[in-house]
């Protein structure tokens, strides 16, 4: 038994499907923000993370706390696919509702649950065969729904590794802080840490030289990494007192007092990790709204 077409399901289901296909080119592909009014993924962050601090405000114990909010990264980063993987489901479920041409097992009634069943099914590639599509549109809707379910399974497999590979990077340099500049860092603990590492003049600028121009390759690389996933900016570090956000506020602060005047310290490698440092607080600023 067959459904009769709807051209406005037809129209729904095109609109959703792109939207989504769009959304997850962006997020996962193109390498650099997007400034559109709308986004989806951005919508659905807004829509999870505010409850989500919400429920957290409400636990009196700070390491409780604190492991409750270290949840919600990994936890919405497989929300976010699940979310991609359902609006396509009913976006092809809608298409194949508006086309019309069904059959199934026992002449049953063909419904729209019955139709989200069949997409369900075809796009994770099971294939029962109880709900059959007997028009030629139909059929390439079919085989076009199956292929993308084996394109979003391989997207999970390879976005992944890479999402926490950017993650690895990102925390060896916030957790060999710990040793420079205290727990939690300060501006002022990492220069008196320096300078009492040192018995000359000369030698304490060419350390803290070094280590400004290797925060200056973290906060370049902390910029490149949120841009291109911004899930990570809400990947929490391992330990309560430490934080991508911390650190890069430390860097900002030590850049600082070093530019105002430090005496026998010159500051021109200061100026350039506190440009670095400041261009990524500002962009990624932008990038969470």
């Amino acid at each position: 038994m067959s459904v009769h077409g709807s051209i406005p399901a037809l129209i729904l289901g095109v609109v959703i499907i792109g939207v989504v296909l769009l959304d997850a080119f962006e997020t996962i592909v193109l390498p650099r923000r997007v400034t559109r009014q709308f986004k989806l993924t951005a919508w659905f962050y807004r829509r999870t993370w505010i409850p989500w601090r919400h429920i957290a405000g409400h636990i009196s114990t700070p390491s409780r706390q604190h492991n409750f909010l270290g949840y919600f990264g990994p936890l919405s980063l497989i929300m976010l696919l699940a979310f991609w993987a359902a609006c396509l489901i009913f976006g092809f479920a809608l298409l194949q509702y508006g086309i019309g041409a069904h059959e199934a097992l026992g002449n049953e009634p063909i419904t729209f649950a019955r139709i989200m069943y069949h997409s369900g099914s075809t796009f994770f590639t099971l294939g029962y065969g109880d709900i059959v599509p007997t028009s030629s549109l139909a059929r390439v809707l079919s085989v076009l729904e199956a292929g993308m379910g084996f394109a979003f399974l391989g997207v999970v497999i390879g976005y992944l590794p890479v999402v926490y590979g950017s993650f690895s990077r990102r925390e060896i340099q916030i957790s060999m802080l710990d040793a420079r500049a205290g727990s939690p860092p300060t501006a002022a603990e990492l220069l008196v840490r320096l300078a009492g590492s040192t018995d000359t003049p000369a030698i304490e600028q060419t350390v803290l030289d070094g280590v400004l121009r290797d925060w200056e390759r973290w906060s370049a690389e902390l910029l490149e990494s949120h841009i291109s996933y911004p899930v990570l900016s809400f990947f929490r570090s391992q330990h309560s007192n430490q934080s991508w956000l911390g650190a890069l506020m430390t860097m900002l602060d030590v850049t600082s007092l070093v530019i105002v005047g430090i005496e026998g310290i010159h500051p021109g490698q200061a100026r350039l990790t506190f440009a670095m440092a400041r261009h990524a607080a500002v962009d990624l600023a932008q990038v969470v709204n």
